[in-house]
C-alpha cells in the first residue's frame, strides 16, 4: 500500500509544475500520413523502422512514430513496448533515447508489477544507467526523471543501485555546470501525510534533478552498498553536499520558510531536509577521517601528567574509589583541549561564541545502548534527522536559587511543553535568549560536545580507549559569575571535569552509597543526596583552568563561580565533563556472564529431546546461574565496576601492573560466583519475574550480540541464554531437588574450568560491536555539524 501510495504521489506531483521537474517535449513535424493512423499501424510502422535501423531514413520515422506511440499501449501490449526499450536507450541519437527513457519513466508509473517488470529487465536498466552517462543535455533530464520514476518502488531502487546508477548520478552531479553559489530556499509542503519542509533552490534545473535522484538512491543504500561507491566519489560528493546543509540548517534555524511556491525562479525539489541530513550521515558511517582518534600517550599525557607513575596512581588508588584533582602547567604537557579553545577565541565575548556553538548545532538524538544496526537507527529517526537542538534532550539553561537550592530553568515554558507536547526544537531567537539568560546568571549547558567538534570527538575516543569502554560522553557547562548551575547531584557514570576558561569551586561529598550506581538505574532507588551527605565529609576543590578534576559515580557533588577579582580572575566558568558511562555488558558483572557464555559454549552438547532430563538439566543450570549472578552483583559492589580488560594499555603488555590487576579481579569474583550463588535465590527471583509476566534475562539480553553457535531446540539458542523459562519453570519446581543438584554441579564445574584467557577474545569482540556502531553514529553526527 505504501509504495502505491508513493506512485500515486508521484503522478500526482509531475502534473504540478512547481513541485517537481519534467522533461521538456520535443516538438516534431509528423509526415501528414501519421496523423490519423491507428495505434496498432503506428506500432508496426515503428517495428518495422527499427528493423531497418540501418537505413539513413529510419532513425527520423522512428522518431515521428515515438512522438505519435499512444500511452494506452502500456496496458494493451505492454511486452511490445518494453522489448523495444533496450534499443531505445543506446540509442545514438538523443531525441530516441529521450523518448525511451521518457517511456521507461511512463511504464514504471504505470503499475507496480510494469514497474518490477522493468526493474527485473537487466538490459533496460543497463540502458538507462548508460543515458545517465550522456552528455547531452536532453538525454540526461530524460534519464533523471526516470530514475525517480522507478524509484517510487524499494524493489526499483534496489536494482538501481546494484547497476551502478548512483555512481553515475553522483558523478553526473559533479559534472554539470552549476552557479557557483547554490542559493536554496525552504518551502513549507503538505505531502499528504503531515506538511514538511522541502528544498527549493534558485538553479538549473539539472542538477536538481541529479542530486535528488542521488538522494533518493543514498538513503536506500544498505551498509554494503555504501561501502562499495568509491571512496573519492563519496567524500567529493559529501563536501558539495555539507556546503549545500549548513545553507538549509541556517534557513530552518531562521525559520525561514515560503509558504507559498509561486515564485518563477525556485525549482521546488522533491528533496526534504532530513533527506538532505540522512545522505551527509549515510555517506560518513565509515569514514575513517572525520573522527580518528587521538593517540593513547598523548591524552594520556595531557590528563594524567608525563609519568607513567601517575596514570598507574590513579587507576589504583582512585578509579571508581574517591576524586581525585590533576594539576599541573600547562606548558609541561600536551593538552589536547587546545584547537577547541581556539576555536572559542576567535569570538569577541563569552555570549558572541556561545550563541556560534549554538547555531551550528543539531539535534543528537539518542541512540539505544544495545543498537549495533547503525541503519536501523537511521529509520526510526529519519524523519527528525538535522533538526535543531532541543530542550532538555541536547541543551538546558538553568540554575540553582541558593537559598531554596533548587534548580529554576530558564525556558520554563519549554521544559513543560517537553513533558506534556513534545519536543521544542530551538530557533534563532531562542538561540540569542541563552545569551540573555547567561547575563541573568543561568548556567548553559550542551550535551553531546563529541558529536559537534571533530577535536572532542578525537579526545572522546582517546578517552575510552584507555578505560576500555566503547564511547565517552562529553558535556560543556558555562556559568556566568556568581551563580550555581545545577543543584547538588550524583552522577551515574565517573566524570573528568576539564576547566578551560575561568575558575569553578567545587564541593564533592563522601558516596552515601558503598554500592556504585548503574548506569539506566533510577537514581532515587539509591538513597537520597541531601538526606545522606548533610553531615558527610565535604572536600572543597577550586578548579583553575588547565585543572582537571575527577569524580567517581555516586559521589554528590555542586560548582559555583566567584564574582571575579582582584587577582584577575575572569569569574565566569568554561569546562567540558568527560563522562565514563559503563554500560552493563562492561562491567565486571558482565564479563562474568560472557565468561560463562563462553565456557557454556564448549561444553560439547549432543543433539537430545526434552525428555535426556540430564541435559535439559544442564541447560537449565546454566541459565539460573546467569540469573544468580546478577543477584551476587547486585550485593557485592566489584561487580559494579568497570571492567578494564580491554584498555588499549593492555594491548601491548600482558604482564603489567593493570593486567595483572584484572586477573586478580577475576579470581575475585570467581570465587564469590562459587560461594555466594544460591539456587533458591535465583529460582525465586525466576518466579517472582514470570509472575509478573517479565522477563528474567532482561539485563543480560545483550549477550545474544556474541553470536556464538549453539545447539537449537524448538527456537531456543541452548548455549546461549535464555530458555523459556516460563514453559520449563513447573519442571524446576516439580523436580527441585535434581535441579538444584544440577546446577551446583554445573556451578562447581563452571569456577573451576574457566580460564581468564578463555574469555577476553569474546569479551573484545562484543566490545568491538559496541565501539564500531558508536564510531559511525559519531562520525554521521559530527559530519551534520557545521563546526571544526
Amino acid at each position: 500500500m505504501e509504495e502505491k501510495h508513493e506512485r500515486k504521489s508521484a503522478r500526482r506531483k509531475r502534473k504540478s509544475k512547481p513541485q517537481t521537474f519534467s522533461y521538456q517535449n520535443r516538438s516534431l513535424h509528423l509526415h501528414p500520413q501519421l496523423r490519423h493512423v491507428d495505434a496498432d499501424t503506428i506500432f508496426a510502422l515503428l517495428l518495422a523502422a527499427i528493423s531497418n535501423s540501418h537505413r539513413p531514413d529510419s532513425l527520423s520515422l522512428i522518431e515521428k512514430c515515438l512522438v505519435k506511440l499512444p500511452h494506452s499501449l502500456l496496458s494493451t501490449k505492454p511486452n511490445h513496448i518494453l522489448s523495444l526499450l533496450p534499443f531505445l536507450l543506446c540509442s545514438k541519437r538523443a531525441s530516441i533515447t529521450s523518448r525511451g527513457a521518457e517511456i521507461v519513466g511512463m511504464a514504471s508509473l504505470f503499475s507496480l508489477e510494469m514497474n518490477e517488470r522493468i526493474a527485473f529487465d537487466a538490459d533496460i536498466v543497463k540502458g538507462l544507467v548508460s543515458a545517465l552517462a550522456s552528455s547531452k543535455r536532453s538525454v540526461l533530464m530524460a534519464a533523471c526523471n526516470a530514475v525517480l520514476d522507478m524509484s517510487t518502488t524499494s524493489v526499483a531502487r534496489e536494482r538501481l543501485l546494484a547497476s551502478s546508477a548512483l555512481e553515475s548520478l553522483m558523478f553526473g552531479f559533479l559534472q554539470v555546470p552549476k552557479s557557483p553559489v547554490m542559493q536554496v530556499s525552504l518551502c513549507t509542503v503538505d505531502d499528504g501525510n503531515a506538511t514538511c519542509l522541502k528544498i527549493g533552490f534558485e538553479e538549473d534545473e539539472l542538477p536538481i534533478l541529479l542530486l535528488t535522484a542521488s538522494v533518493i538512491l543514498i538513503n536506500s543504500c544498505n551498509m554494503e552498498q555504501l561501502e562499495k561507491i568509491p571512496t573519492n566519489l563519496s567524500e567529493t560528493f559529501l563536501v558539495l553536499l555539507k556546503k549545500l546543509w549548513a545553507k538549509v540548517h541556517n534557513q530552518m534555524l531562521l525559520a525561514n520558510t515560503m509558504r507559498s511556491i509561486q515564485e518563477a525562479h525556485i525549482y521546488v525539489s522533491n528533496i526534504r531536509t532530513d533527506n538532505i541530513a540522512e545522505s551527509i550521515f549515510r555517506l560518513s558511517i565509515n569514514s575513517s577521517q572525520v573522527t580518528a582518534a587521538l593517540p593513547f600517550e598523548v591524552v594520556k599525557r595531557s590528563i594524567f601528567g608525563l609519568g607513567s607513575s601517575s596514570f598507574e596512581d590513579f587507576m589504583l588508588n582512585h578509579w571508581e574509589v574517591s576524586p581525585f584533582r590533576i594539576s599541573m602547567a600547562l606548558d609541561v604537557r600536551d593538552y589536547v583541549f587546545s584547537s577547541f579553545i581556539r576555536s572559542l577565541h576567535s569570538a569577541e565575548t563569552v555570549p558572541s561564541f556561545l550563541s556560534l556553538i549554538l547555531q551550528n548545532s543539531v539535534s543528537c538524538f539518542p541512540i539505544s545502548s544495545d543498537e549495533l544496526g547503525i541503519l536501523s537507527f537511521l529509520e526510526e529517526v529519519r524523519n527528525k534527522l538535522g533538526c535543531p537542538i532541543i530542550y532538555q534532550q541536547d541543551i538546558r539553561v538553568l540554575r540553582t536559587e541558593s537559598q531554596l537550592k533548587r534548580e529554576v530553568h530558564f525556558f520554563k515554558e519549554s521544559l513543560n511543553s517537553c513533558y506534556k507536547n513534545g519536543s521544542h526544537f530551538f530557533n534563532i531567537d531562542d538561540v540569542l535568549k541563552c545569551e540573555e539568560a547567561y547575563q541573568e546568571g543561568y548556567t548553559v549547558a550542551l550535551r553531546g560536545m563529541e558529536f559537534r567538534f571533530e577535536s572532542i570527538a578525537a579526545i572522546a575516543n582517546g578517552v575510552a580507549s584507555i578505560f576500555g569502554q566503547p564511547s565517552v560522553g562529553v558535556n560543556m557547562y558555562l556559568t556566568p559569575p556568581n551563580s550555581q548551575g545545577l543543584a547538588r547531584h550524583f552522577d551515574d557514570h565517573c566524570v573528568f571535569v576539564c576547566q578551560l576558561f575561568g575558575t569553578k569551586k567545587w564541593n564533592v561529598f563522601s558516596q552515601p552509597n558503598a554500592q556504585l550506581p548503574r548506569l539506566y538505574d533510577p537514581l532515587d532507588s539509591l538513597p537520597g543526596v541531601e538526606a545522606e551527605v548533610s553531615v558527610a565529609e565535604c572536600r572543597e576543590i577550586l578548579l583553575k583552568e588547565g585543572d582537571i578534576l575527577y569524580i567517581p559515580r555516586g559521589f554528590p557533588h555542586e560548582a559555583c563561580t566567584d564574582s571575579g577579582g582582584s587577582n584577575g580572575s575572569a569569574g565566569f566558568s568554561l569546562h567540558l565533563t568527560l563522562g565514563i558511562e559503563v554500560e552493563p555488558p562492561f562491567e565486571w558483572e558482565g564479563f562474568a556472564h560472557v565468561a560463562l557464555c563462553c565456557w557454556s559454549q564448549t561444553q560439547k552438547q549432543p543433539q537430545f529431546s526434552l525428555l535426556e532430563s540430564a541435559v535439559l538439566l544442564d541447560v537449565i543450570s546454566v541459565n539460573v546461574l546467569h540469573v544468580a549472578i546478577g543477584l551476587v552483583g547486585d550485593s557485592d559492589p566489584t561487580f559494579r565496576k568497570a571492567c578494564l580488560v580491554a584498555a588499549i594499555s593492555l594491548s601491548s603488555d600482558t604482564g603489567c601492573w593493570l593486567d595483572l590487576n584484572q586477573r586478580t579481579i577475576f579470581s575475585y569474583l570467581i570465587d564469590k560466583v562459587n560461594t555466594e550463588s544460591r539456587f533458591l535465590e535465583a529460582l525465586r527471583s525466576i518466579e517472582v519475574a514470570i509472575q509478573k509476566t517479565e522477563d528474567p534475562f532482561h539485563q543480560i539480553r545483550w549477550l545474544r550480540l556474541l553470536n556464538m553457535e549453539g545447539e537449537s531446540i524448538e527456537g531456543n539458542d541452548w548455549n546461549v541464554p535464555f530458555v523459556e523459562m516460563a514453559k520449563l519453570f513447573p519442571l524446576c519446581v516439580r523436580h527441585k531437588d535434581q535441579v538444584e543438584a544440577a546446577f551446583m554441579r554445573v556451578k562447581s564445574r563452571f569456577c573451576d574450568e574457566v580460564l581468564f584467557g578463555d574469555v577476553v577474545d569474546s569479551y573484545k569482540m562484543l566490545l568491538d560491536k559496541y565501539r564500531k556502531a558508536r564510531k559511525q553514529y559519531m562520525n554521521g553526527m559530527v559530519s551534520l555539524h557545521c563546526t571544526s
